[in-house]
């Protein structure tokens, strides 16, 4: 089971000797990957759904993740997840497309829909078609960073007669890993995905979450150029081993975890601690 750490961009790790310190540390350690999360603004004062008060730092992920590169060697560096109704894919294609040459083909590109009207409402991005907006930047994205001449007809984005250049490093693109647990999400991973991410999620939802994913390959077709879908999941903090089989038993082959820390030296305990008790026993 691969092993990777969550928030390498926000918390204390939004302050950059942190994320470097806890990112050199977990590649000596065995984990194989270090994921963002993303909210560009979030609501103030907090107010459900938002999930961080509003001073809570988060560095953007495509930044955070160039910086992270220049510190590791072989760690995979994930976003976990990009809000992609929010970003204009041409401009998204080149700064992930560049993070891949950076890191030598070490992105793993996850993105979801969002929630946060506000968020929303602030970049003047349109909440209520995001799922549709959504397929087609995904579309878009795989079309930059593989077509010859790139061109695109959908409803919410069009281009022709362009290059989008650097592609990236991995053929023919990064992994794309679809976050996101509605029956939407889910027959967007079954479809476009070569990943799905589910975050937060415990053993019984974890269940859940494939019993959906299995329905929606019944009601839809996945193209076979997709491959195995890859089942990565963030549980809840402080798993153990038995759990973290129970994981490995259902299918899930990759656990994102959530540090219960506060501060770089609390990180880098975690760390070592999670090396020894799952890390090195789930290789």
């Amino acid at each position: 089971m691969k092993l990777g750490i969550f928030g390498i961009n926000t918390g204390p790790c939004a302050a950059p000797e942190c994320a470097a310190n806890v990112a050199r540390a977990a590649e000596a350690a065995g984990f194989e990957s270090v994921w963002t999360g993303e909210h560009v603004v979030l609501p103030d004062p907090q107010a459900p759904p938002s999930p961080a008060p509003p001073q809570h730092p988060m560095l953007d992920p495509a930044v955070a993740l160039a910086f992270l590169a220049a510190h590791t060697r072989h760690l995979r560096l994930a976003t976990g997840i990009i809000i992609l109704p929010q970003r204009n894919p041409v401009v998204l294609a080149k700064e992930l497309a560049s993070v891949d040459v950076l890191s030598q083909g070490r992105l793993v590109f996850g993105l979801g829909a969002g929630y946060l009207r506000p968020e929303f409402d602030a970049l003047g991005a349109a909440f209520g078609d995001r799922g549709a907006r959504t397929d087609e930047y995904i579309d878009a994205l795989r079309a930059l960073w593989t077509e010859a001449k790139p061109a695109f007809a959908g409803r919410t984005v069009r281009f022709a007669g362009i290059d989008a250049q650097p592609r990236p490093v991995q053929k023919p693109h990064p992994p794309i890993v679809v976050g996101g647990t509605s029956p939407a999400a889910l027959r967007r991973a079954v479809t476009r995905g070569n990943g799905w991410y589910g975050f937060l999620r415990d053993l019984d939802a974890a269940k859940g979450d494939l019993a959906g994913l299995a329905a929606a390959r019944r009601e839809a077709e996945r193209p076979a150029s997709l491959g195995a879908l890859e089942l990565s999941v963030t549980p809840l903090p402080r798993i153990g081993l038995d759990d973290a089989q129970r994981y490995r038993d259902l299918g899930v082959e990759r656990l994102v975890l959530l540090p219960p820390a506060r501060d770089e030296a609390a990180m880098l305990r975690w760390v070592d601690e999670t090396a020894e008790t799952l890390v090195r026993k789930l290789a």
